[in-house]
Formats: C-alpha cells, structure tokens, sequence
C-alpha cells in the first residue's frame, strides 16, 4: 500500500517531542509530552516524531503511548527516531506498534567529516549500511523516512547515490537535514534542486527538509527548498531544538499562508488559489506555542515572529494611526488568525463547572475528570482576586494545572516580609515525598531569594539557579503573573513553571516544580543503579 500523499500541498512534520525536547532544559515527562502530542493533532500536523524509542526506556514509552492516544484512525502519522542500526528499528517499531499509520525514520551520516571522525567509516559502507537498514526497517512499516545526516555538507554526487539506494530499498520519504544551520537560501534550494535532477528514482519518494537555525536562516532555507522540490517540511513550535534551535512550525506555516499567492505555481497551483497549502489550523497556532512555552520552560521572546508578545503591537504613533484607518497598512495578517482575540469577561466568581467546561472546550482544550477539578478550584481562587477573567487568564491556570510536574514536594505555606529599610525574610512549609510537613526560614537579598534559600534548606538537593524570568499574562495591576525558572545540576537543566496573581507565590511553586524534577531524576539514577548492580 502507497503511503505517499500528493505533491501539491506542504506536509508539516513536526519534531517538538524528539529535536525540539532536545534543547538544554526543555526536558518533557511522559504526561507532559502527551499534552502537546494531543495539541498538535489538534492543530493539525501531518506527522508528529514522538520520539527515539531506542535512546531511554521513558522515551520508548512516550512514543507508545502517543501512538496509542494520538495515532489513531485519521489521526497524524506518528513517528519514531532510529539511528542505521537492528536494535534501533527494532524498538522504533515495537514502539509504533499501536499506531494506526507508524513510520519509522532511520539516519545515518554521509558529510566526509562525519564519516572520517564520528563514524569513521567508508563512503562503500556507509552505502551498505544505508540499503541494508532502510530495507530492515521496511519489514516492519509501509512508511520508512530516510536521512542523511549532515546532507548540507555532503558531497552532491555521494548523496545522489546514497538516497536512490534507499528509495530502491523502501524509503517513502527522503529528509535532507542541514544539520549544523550551515546553508544558505540559495544553496540549499540548489541543493534540492539538485536531487530532483539527479536521482533516477525520485518521483518514487516525498522530499523533506530538516534545518537547524545557527545562522538563523532555517526558515528562508525551508521556504526556497520548497520552490525547488521539497514537500515535507521538518519543524518545531516555537523553533526550539538543538542549539539555536529548529526552523520555526509557526514561520512556516504563516508564511505559506500570507503569501500563498506567491508559492501556488510553485506547487503546480493557480496563481491566485485561496486553497491552503497546508493542513495546519492556523487558529490552534499561539495556543500551541503558549503550551509548548509554558510545559518546556522555554519562553518566546517578545519580538518572536507570529507568536511573540509584541508581533501585533503598534508603538510608533505613525503606525499607530495607520492601523485605526486601516488593518493593512501595518498587518499582514489578522491576529485572529493564529487564534489570538480580544476577548475581556469570560467568566465570573458565580459562573459553575459546566459553564467553565464549555468555555475551555471553546478554547481547545479537553480535560481528565481531575484535571478539570483543579483547573476549576484555580478558577474560583483566580475570579475571587479579578474583576475580569479573560481567556488568556484561563489559558494559563489551566496550562498551568495539567502540566502534571511530579509532586514529590508540596508547597504548604509561603510567607514573606520585606521592605527598603528591612532585612527579607521568608518562611516556608513544605510536605516532604514521605508526607512529613517541614518549616523553615531564610533571609536573602530579596523576598523571592529568601523564598528560595528557605525552600533549599528543607529540600536539600544542591542546585545552582541559572535563570529566574516573570511575565504578566495580561494587563492591569490583577493580572496573573507567569514565571519560569531554570535550575542546573551537574551539568543537566531543570525547569519549573507556575502562574499566579501574586509573584511570590508564583516563584515559590515554579522553584518546587523544578525541585521535582531534579529529584524525581535523581529517584530514577538510583532506581537504574540498583537494578544494574
């Protein structure tokens, strides 16, 4: 049976929950990752890599899982990393077992540097490797990915061999990864044009592109592969991945929206077809990135393009008063369209659960029976503090409920006292994993710095502190307050993440989330020991 879709419209392949988790600190647990694979059939990628089932055991059960919640009938293609190897594939398709469409992505290096110093094998080799493994990994799913690893600075001539002899043994889809952000637009659209010419058997296979943004050109890179061939396009919400990150899904995505127009011919389309050219639900867009954000730890700059803070905000009183005449003077596109709204009172301290429920529903989000027990206790705390409860307040108490951080340490109490002629003062009460309640006081150069010393000195878990960021939800002296933290430990980051109308009181939980999770780790190296020894 045929896997491959037509070529004239753009598949979204996103790799947020492989390449994206990937990025120092953005670490997701099992609950955490279903979270956004849910979110991300929602708005509507074709393929989602859940993972490399073979890496960890919790990998391994991520990817199973998302196949079996969120790969099924008429749901995305999920998909599983696997380097050219049998034990690799062989975990790849355990794990993809369950999914209604599985692929399973297999890679190898083919740069001469990869090749001399990480592989250290020859070009005939690294052939037979190629051949033999995509082949492997055929007899297991219709659907298999192949990538050469590091095509960016391959030999073209190499390439062209390497991917007509994984076509010949099964691969359905052809990614040609730049790797190291190493590319230029013109080079890499060259590139792709290049394979199209010159590989006999390419009509047989869709050919994808993976870039990473050192140079911050992935997105330009994408956008020219695109007009020269290429039909999958490799991202992450927000951009986020290895180093400078991944092309963005977002930029992507909006960017083939707005100017459609322009890149129709290049998809054999007329000129002036309103026919979206992916399957994304542009609507679900900054929902997904304030999940995304809010669960990595990983905050989206203000001046971030589609998603940022600022992106449809008018300082200048020029541009200003463009916009009041007319929307298109300074926008090109409608914030409404990335799911973006003005709304101001959604809800009141009378409203009850069901009215709470459907709400949420509106704005996309589906939850457990407990889930929603919590999120509504928030609720009834947060409309008690606000005169107006907006959609982005209950966007945030709730992306902040089903995070489902391991608590393994409770915050009972938080109290502060501090002043400019005062020394800062906090005292503390935390519920320890063995449900002892332990209090504790600290002094520091402020009253969240104290909060943190006095929760240090009950945890006791050695941790430096690398970032601490607060960012108000909304408008207005009421407004929730976002913060998100960083801890390291040797050499592994942390982060924590909680919303509240008072700051400290969102630090202290935002330090307790990330404290869990650098225990819960330290649980699982003792636990793996154990059974080693």
């Amino acid at each position: 049976m045929s896997t491959k879709p037509s070529q004239d419209r753009i598949i979204i392949f996103d790799t947020t929950l492989r390449d994206g988790e990937q990025a120092p600190g953005a670490a997701l647990n099992i609950d955490e990752k279903l979270t956004i694979a849910r979110q991300l059939a929602r708005l509507g990628v074709d393929v989602i890599e859940a993972g490399f089932p073979y890496s960890s055991p919790g990998d391994f059960e991520a990817v199973q899982k998302i196949a079996e919640t969120v790969g099924i009938e008429g749901g995305p293609i999920i998909c599983g990393l696997a380097r050219t190897t049998k034990q690799d594939i062989q975990a790849a398709a355990e794990a993809l077992k369950p999914a209604a469409r599985p692929r399973i992505h297999t890679f190898i290096a083919t740069s001469d540097i990869h090749l001399e110093y990480k592989l250290k094998k020859t070009r005939k080799e690294v052939l037979a490797i190629a051949e033999e493994m995509v082949a492997f990994a055929k007899s297991f799913v219709d659907d298999v990915e192949f990538s050469p690893e590091d095509a960016g600075r391959s030999d073209p001539e190499f390439l062209y061999e390497v991917l007509e002899r994984a076509i010949a043994a099964g691969a359905t889809t052809v990614n040609i990864p730049d790797t190291v952000g190493y590319t230029t637009p013109a080079e890499f659209g060259a590139l792709i044009r290049g394979i199209k010419e010159n590989v006999p058997n390419i009509d047989q296979a869709i050919i994808s592109v993976h870039g990473h943004n050192d140079l911050g050109l992935a997105v330009a890179n994408f956008l020219e592969a695109v007009k020269n061939g290429a039909r999958q396009l490799e991202c992450t919400v927000n951009g986020i991945g290895e180093r400078a990150g991944n092309a963005a899904m977002e930029e992507l995505v909006m960017a083939l929206h707005v100017r459609r127009q322009y890149f129709n011919p290049f998809l054999g389309r007329p000129v002036d077809s309103e026919a979206p050219l992916t399957n994304i639900d542009t609507r679900q867009i900054y929902k997904t990135s304030r999940l995304v954000s809010n669960l990595t730890g990983m905050l989206v700059q203000p001046n971030k393009a589609i998603v940022g803070a600022n992106a449809f905000a008018h300082e200048s009183g020029i541009h200003q008063d463009g916009v009041l005449k007319n929307r298109l003077t300074y926008e090109i596109m409608d914030a409404q369209s990335i799911g973006l709204t003005d709304n101001q009172i959604v809800l009141g301290k009378l409203s009850g659960r069901n009215a709470f429920r459907s709400r949420l529903r509106e704005l996309g989000f589906e939850l457990s029976e407990q889930e929603l027990n919590k999120a509504f206790v928030r609720f009834k705390e947060l409309a008690d503090k606000k005169k107006e409860v907006t959609d982005w307040d209950l966007e945030s108490i709730v992306n902040d409920e089903i995070q489902q951080t391991p608590e393994l340490f409770r915050l009972e109490l938080v109290q502060v006292s501090c002043g400019n002629h005062a020394c800062p003062t906090a005292t503390v009460t935390l519920r320890t994993p063995d449900g002892q309640e332990l209090t504790d006081a600290a002094t520091g150069t402020g009253p969240v710095d104290a909060v943190y010393k006095a929760i240090n000195r009950v945890v006791n878990v050695p941790n430096q502190l690398i970032e601490f960021s607060v960012q108000s939800v909304t408008a207005g002296i009421d407004a929730i307050g976002e913060v998100t933290i960083r801890l390291r430990h040797h050499e592994r980051i942390y982060s924590g993440h909680a919303a509240n109308t008072d700051i400290i009181v969102a630090s202290a939980h935002a330090y307790v989330n990330a404290l869990n999770r650098l225990y819960a780790a330290l649980q699982r190296q003792e636990n793996e020991a154990v059974v080693v020894s």
